[in-house]
């Protein structure tokens, strides 16, 4: 698969760096173009530096990991160039106080969607530190980790569970695009519980034979 990345970040560094060992065809799209060359250098795998445009030029994938804000005006100012492409949002919107920096409004992901009409957007990776993301692979207690994903179209959800495999983590459909606000919700959630109160989040939850009652069967995990 070919991979673009806007972005040349840690999020950056920890996803493509299992792409790239995976085999898939690597491009990292940077404004600073020596960032860029050394980050490519740094993934190896045939990793190759670029501007913004020819990495979104370039991916069938192109995942955006830009802070909330940037994003949003870059892919406004590609979106010819991802016409068709599946364009993965791993970006959280979490302010000061651990607020949700997109309440009352579109979610980051719908934002993107708006800027690039004409791509197919999937909400992945936000919930997780990049530390995480380089853990080779992320598996906790002997489970992998699970990667809930929004989007729309079929095909690029199935590109997205292709590289969420790549990382060694488990695909879950967590519903459309319009279902990406909960997601971004749950991570400032969970920010500001595993920052701000020193709490584990995992804990917050039961097990799923118990989430319709006691004792229940619960309802079968919907794998992505």
């Amino acid at each position: 698969m070919r991979i673009g990345v806007l972005g040349t970040g840690n999020m950056a560094d920890a996803l493509a760096t299992h792409w790239a060992r995976a085999g898939h065809e690597v491009v990292i799209g940077g404004r600073d173009p020596r960032r860029a060359q050394r980050l490519a250098r740094h993934i190896g795998g045939g990793t190759r530096p670029a501007g913004l445009r020819e990495a979104a030029e370039s991916g069938q994938v192109v995942m955006v990991a830009l802070p909330y804000g940037a994003g949003e005006e870059v892919v406004g100012r590609l979106r010819t160039a991802l016409t068709g492409r599946t364009l993965l949002d791993c970006s959280n919107q979490v302010g000061p106080g651990f607020r949700l920096l997109t309440s009352g409004g579109p979610s980051a992901a719908e934002r993107l969607a708006s800027a690039a009409p004409e791509a197919h957007v999937v909400k992945a990776f936000n919930l997780c530190h990049e530390d995480v993301w380089r853990m080779r692979p992320p598996v906790f207690d002997g489970r992998p980790l699970s990667v809930p994903l929004c989007g729309d179209d079929e095909a690029s959800l199935a590109r997205a569970r292709e590289l969420v495999r790549n990382t060694g983590c488990h695909p879950v459909s967590a519903g459309p695009l319009a279902r990406a606000s909960l997601l971004e919700a749950t991570a400032a959630l969970f920010i500001g519980l595993w920052v701000g109160e020193g709490a584990d989040a995992q804990a917050i939850a039961p097990p799923l034979a118990w989430a319709s009652g006691p004792g229940g069967a619960g309802r079968p995990v919907n794998d992505a």
